[in-house]
């Protein structure tokens, strides 16, 4: 009988026994969603004010994006063959930092080092691809002033808003490169963890999935 009085005490004193607590969170990772969410908003507004301002000009007037991106380089007339390959880039560099999380769960250290090491050059190779695609368009004629395939909001809205996603490309990659020399110089093994693979990731996760949306509103529409 007292057995199984102890028993009953045990479980009402340990109600997630049974389990993990869904609010036990980090507090850097809890603070990264919070960023992501208010980056979001941003993202959000930025391509709401697009899709106003286009749904207010003539059809006739906006261009269309086969012309504006039909040359690759040294490619004519290949629309979003250039841009498709930017964002295969960019979507395998998000594989590859699923598997440096993973490595760092498993405190794989040299495997962590070469995944992160690849997303690394994922993000550098799309932000050189999108550094030549800005030179011909403003080789083009493209400016914040001019568009010579239509409407100039729709150059304005493009520099802007893909120019605001690289630069968050470029923080990750910043960011990243960071993460690597610690990784490298054994901080996160000396800490017992890699949380910090998972943090920067999720970072990481959200611009990929940012640039689903600029490419689907620029590109495609």
């Amino acid at each position: 009988m007292s057995t199984v009085s102890s028993n009953v005490t045990e479980i009402k004193a340990s109600p997630w026994s049974g389990g993990k607590s869904p609010f036990s969170i980090d507090y850097g990772k809890l603070m990264m969603w919070f960023f992501l969410l208010s980056d979001t908003f941003t993202f959000s507004a930025l391509l709401v004010g697009y899709g106003t301002i286009r749904s207010s000009v003539a059809p006739a007037h906006w261009p269309n994006p086969e012309e504006v991106f039909r040359t690759a380089p040294g490619i004519q007339d290949a629309p979003l063959v250039f841009v498709g390959l930017m964002t295969f880039i960019l979507i395998m560099s998000s594989v590859t930092m699923v598997l440096a999380v993973e490595a760092g769960h498993r405190m794989a250290k040299q495997e962590v080092i070469k995944w992160l090491s690849l997303t690394i050059i994922g993000g550098a190779t799309f932000l050189s691809c999108q550094a030549w695609e800005w030179g011909h368009l403003i080789s083009e004629g493209a400016s914040l002033l001019h568009n010579p395939w239509g409407d100039s909001h729709f150059s304005q809205l493009f520099f802007v808003i893909t120019g605001f996603h690289g630069f968050h490309v470029l923080s990750g990659v910043i960011i990243n490169i960071i993460i690597l020399i610690n990784v490298i110089n054994g901080t996160y093994e000396r800490r017992g963890h890699y949380e910090m693979i998972e943090k920067v990731g999720l970072y990481w996760h959200f611009v990929d999935l940012v640039w689903v949306f600029v490419f689907t509103f620029f590109y495609l529409i």
